[in-house]
């Protein structure tokens, strides 16, 4: 009888850190390949399994799962002393990731060339340290913490809906990106070539804008859409009407949506309480990452809108009706995979070093 196999365990903190290693196009492929490893290791394959899956040996499998067990995230890194000795000097390296967070006076932050003069080594170097250190002084992400008192109730509420879908029932990811500019480019641009890449003119002509209001079906990935010139309360009632009339009446609808004023009007509240199978989920406030729609927003702004020349409001919307009606023969659906628990652990650490920061 054959023995069972030995899964490795890991915890959640540790999972989340693996896959942003094995997914992450800057991670090296040496910690990638790892991750991995640990990540297939945990789902109780066997070394064998994984050794096939991966293209290593049964060794390196092994190994790194001894290690891992022995250090976690720890030892899936090399050993000191393995490689070439660096030779530059010890306190100026100490130096380049001591200063990373002290720009120069009048700066905002470090390039590699300033803290090259800095530091009395060449900019080659400094980009060498700051990569073996993850350091990045040159990206930025944006956050929002939600001050919603009743935030954690809408974000079960809509998670809920995304991990266990109601039966019987449509559940669309509504919203309206306002602001859909009609640009025309003041030159003719240069073709793609071979050699040559595609340009643009920096400056354009407004033409107008329009509203587009789209509620994603987020089982099958089907839009509904509607353009408008402008997005008050009377043009999301317009909406409401076309998603009333174009799904099946026999099924409840489970509209996800933000806090904008215009979903939350009076004349709205009237509309709904007599269109009873229409069930209203908000997200907490400031926590539009949550609606799904605006992943196709995303995607709309970098296939249809931000790359095109339109020399009129008419001709953008023709862009982007053909757009949706090629999108809808062929949909995409997006799947939420991340975890609630997951999510209110990263909020919960971002929430205490931000109470660091205001408090020191």
């Amino acid at each position: 009888m054959a023995r069972p196999v030995a899964s490795v365990e890991i915890t959640p903190e540790e999972k989340e850190e693996l896959r942003r290693r094995s997914l992450s196009p800057i991670s090296s492929q040496r910690d990638a390949l790892r991750a991995r490893i640990i990540l297939l290791r945990a789902q109780g394959r066997g070394e064998s399994e994984v050794a096939h899956r991966v293209g290593v040996s049964i060794n390196t499998v092994s190994l790194w799962s001894y290690r891992f067990q022995r250090q976690g995230l720890e030892g899936l890194t090399d050993r000191p002393g393995r490689g070439r000795k660096s030779w530059l000097a010890p306190e100026k390296v100490r130096k380049v990731i001591t200063e990373i967070t002290r720009p120069p006076k009048g700066r905002k932050k470090w390039s590699t060339r300033s803290m090259a003069a800095a530091a009395g080594m060449s900019h080659q170097s400094v980009h060498s340290i700051w990569k073996k250190n993850d350091l990045k002084p040159h990206l930025v992400r944006t956050f929002k913490l939600s001050t919603d008192p009743r935030f954690e109730e809408k974000f079960w509420d809509v998670i809920g809906l995304y991990l266990n879908p109601p039966d019987k029932a449509l559940l669309l990811c509504c919203d309206e990106k306002s602001q859909c500019q009609a640009l025309e480019r003041t030159q003719p641009g240069l073709p793609l070539g071979i050699g040559e890449i595609r340009t643009k003119t920096h400056d354009y002509k407004r033409h107008g804008t329009i509203t587009l209001f789209a509620a994603l079906n987020y089982l099958e990935g089907k839009l509904i859409t509607r353009t408008e010139r402008k997005h008050r309360h009377v043009e999301w009632l317009r909406f409401l009407r076309q998603i009333d009339r174009e799904t099946p009446p026999e099924l409840d609808i489970h509209a996800i949506a933000d806090n904008y004023s215009a979903h939350k009007h009076a004349r709205v509240k009237a509309w709904l309480q007599k269109h009873p199978r229409f069930h209203m989920h908000f997200t907490p406030t400031s926590s539009s990452w949550m609606n799904l729609i605006e992943r196709f927003f995303a995607d709309l702004t970098n296939d249809c809108i931000r790359e095109g020349s339109f020399q009129s409001v008419r001709e953008l919307i023709e862009a982007i009706e053909d757009y949706l009606v090629a999108r809808n023969e062929n949909p995409k659906r997006y799947v939420w995979r991340a975890t609630g628990e997951d999510i209110l652990r990263k909020i919960a650490r971002a929430r205490e070093v931000f109470a660091k920061i205001t408090t020191s």
